[in-house]
């Protein structure tokens, strides 16, 4: 098996010129390189690529144009970061709320297997989850002040506290396994059904670590895709044999999903930031037209129109 050789700031920028690319500024090219790493930077390079195949540039393409789409899906994740958090604080709140009022206080109570769903073929699902979350409260537990405060006074943790070292991906997985009737009480709150939640929830949990983990996110895709939604058919998005084009498993699913679980001003602000940075790249980069760069995000051309519905 071949094995890569390391290359000095000088090898990679000839790498990248031999590809096609132009280099303006020679120096500041080496600097960025050295302090954003070059394998990161150069996971930018397909939206510019003539094919995956012969592997070389759109002619005309600058390194600053390649620089300005790493610029602008870290500034992405900064914001969908933002707005996730607020919907992780959200929706840890609401299920503390509901699952205290309903099961108690203590762990022993609101963690018995009993208070979740008795489907048969999910009774090892619920094993798993209850376990997963003990195992926080294991490994986690001290580490919060608020959470070491009940441990030593009171012998347990409220659900209300324990959601603190909870990963939105097991909150996430706790709400799949509530009973239809716990569901309900958390999914009327955001005007959605069940089924639509629970995939919401495990897409913004998959968005949220791409983005704690500085993952390229523009034209990220995941496995699950969300249900049509009326978004899709007012912005009368593009159908391939029978599928939205856009906003079923990319960053326009997670707009979508976020347009329905923020507050109206939340939404629009978000809209805005989005769109803010957009036009910002438009701006710099000038060899690959606007709507391939939208069609790569997973955006409608009249995308913006969301905020007005």
């Amino acid at each position: 098996m071949k094995s890569k050789t390391f290359k000095t700031l000088d090898e990679q920028v000839e790498i990248l010129r031999e590809k096609g690319l132009i280099i303006n500024d020679y120096e500041k090219t080496k600097e960025l390189l050295f302090r954003e790493n070059y394998f990161f930077i150069s996971g930018y390079r397909h939206l510019f690529m003539q094919s995956s195949k012969d592997r070389k540039f759109l002619e005309g393409t600058t390194f600053d144009e390649m620089y300005a789409t790493f610029s602008f899906d870290r500034a992405l994740r900064n914001i969908i970061f933002k707005y996730v958090l607020i919907i992780e604080n959200n929706i840890k709140s609401i299920i503390s709320y509901y699952l205290s009022k309903k099961y108690g206080c203590k762990e022993k109570d609101y963690l018995n297997p009993i208070n979740f769903t008795q489907d048969s073929l999910r009774s090892r699902q619920v094993h798993d989850v209850l376990n997963k979350i003990k195992r926080q409260v294991r490994v986690n537990g001290r580490q919060h002040t608020a959470t070491m405060h009940y441990i030593d006074h009171y012998g347990y943790i409220p659900m209300w506290i324990l959601v603190k070292v909870l990963s939105f991906g097991i909150v996430s997985e706790l709400y799949s396994i509530l009973k239809e009737e716990d569901q309900n009480e958390v999914s009327k709150f955001y005007g959605v059904s069940n089924e639509s939640l629970t995939i919401y929830l495990s897409i913004l949990s998959n968005f949220r670590n791409l983005c704690a983990h500085e993952d390229i996110l523009y034209d990220h895709r995941t496995q699950k895709k969300i249900n049509d939604t009326k978004y899709h058919q007012m912005l009368n998005i593009e159908k391939i044999d029978d599928e939205y084009r856009f906003g079923k498993n990319d960053l326009f699913a997670v707009v979508i999903i976020l347009k329905q679980m923020l507050t109206e001003e939340q939404a629009q602000d978000l809209i805005n930031e989005i769109g803010y940075e957009i036009d910002v790249l438009d701006g710099k980069v000038d060899v690959v037209p606007l709507e391939s760069i939208l069609n790569r995000i997973g955006f409608p051309g009249n995308w913006r129109d969301i905020d007005t519905m």
